[in-house]
């Protein structure tokens, strides 16, 4: 049984969201993180009203040489399907109304209170873009990493190795990911919405943990998705990157630069939106690594005001749900 304060706002923490003149503060949302992979992934609407179907092709037909008055056997193309899944993420925010009514500061309390919970969901659909995977939780999305966790599977030529030590386990990865229409994508199911959806129930009567009836406020929030590999040509994943041996002047540990120079050679094309992620720890060292004059492939650009840090023109973004906990494929 839950206890009071447990998914439920106390007025204790209601008095800590409060300015010195009553008001509901500003917070400070130090929990936040930096996930820009998804503010570059392409979105499409499935084809199913539970994912999206994708049709490739696995076989070309064999053209024979022929004589003069002998005949040629048929031929066929070869195609397979394959079914993505979306998965559902919701969550509902309850507060009891009188708490939430106090200084006559409602619509400022609940909207502080949406705020931490798209950052909650925002984190968790990161993490299931990266590592989500439907086959131990068949609940949620199948990310990109057990696409690419197997060094002997048909992709492997997309996995490029950091070199870690095998059974490592303080490992990272970095992604070079091509979005778009026949590479790799985001869906929401056929019909729905794209995106977080916030829908505000109003007044509701609520329960405590005890089943006994009060007056509160309801938000409910809802995010339909699934991400699909047309062509896993596109996604190329530098692996078993150990973070403990890196250094500002790449005298040791893993060569960054010349990992990723490997990784924009393999797809077939650089087509869509592509970038590469990695998480803070990685950005760090490639941004010191800039001061050395031989990596001509780093840079930072101005965009819109702002410095982005670019790859042999491919922009390198920050993934904060990339950890540095991965185990080494070696």
């Amino acid at each position: 049984m839950a206890t009071v304060g447990d998914s439920n706002l106390t007025l204790g923490d209601w008095t800590k969201r409060l300015d010195p003149n009553g008001r509901t503060d500003k917070i400070v949302e130090i929990m936040n993180e930096t996930n820009e992979i998804l503010d570059d992934m392409v979105f499409m609407e499935g084809n199913l009203p539970t994912g999206h179907r994708t049709t490739i092709r696995t076989g070309l037909p064999t053209a024979y040489w022929r004589m003069l008055n002998q005949g040629v056997p048929n031929a066929k193309a070869r195609t397979k399907q394959i079914t993505d899944a979306a998965g559902m993420l919701e969550i509902y925010s309850e507060v009891d109304k009188d708490l939430a009514d106090l200084n006559g500061n409602t619509s400022s309390f609940r909207v502080s209170e949406d705020r931490a919970f798209i950052e909650g969901m925002s984190q968790q659909m990161a993490t299931a873009a990266i590592y989500g995977n439907t086959e131990t939780d068949p609940e949620q999305i199948m990310g990109l990493a057990p696409r690419y966790d197997d060094t002997s599977a048909e992709n492997a030529d997309n996995l490029v190795s950091g070199a870690g030590v095998s059974g490592q386990t303080d490992c990272t990865s970095i992604w070079l990911v091509c979005w778009g229409e026949d590479a790799a994508f985001g869906f929401f199911p056929k019909g729905s919405k794209a995106g977080l959806t916030m829908s505000d129930k109003g007044q509701q009567t609520l329960q405590d943990s005890d089943g006994n009836q009060y007056e509160g406020y309801r938000t409910h929030y809802k995010w339909d998705t699934g991400i699909c590999v047309r062509d896993w040509r596109y996604v190329v994943r530098i692996h078993s990157v150990d973070t403990s041996t890196l250094v500002k002047d790449a005298a040791s540990g893993a060569d960054l630069v010349d990992l990723m120079t490997q990784a924009v050679e393999i797809p077939p094309m650089l087509k869509g939106k592509c970038a590469f992620y990695c998480n803070k720890t990685i950005k760090s060292m490639l941004r010191r690594q800039i001061v050395n004059t031989s990596n001509v492939h780093l840079s930072l650009d101005q965009v819109a005001g702002k410095k982005v840090m670019t790859f042999d023109g491919i922009p390198v973004r920050r993934c904060d749900a990339i950890v540095n906990t991965e185990t080494s494929l070696l």
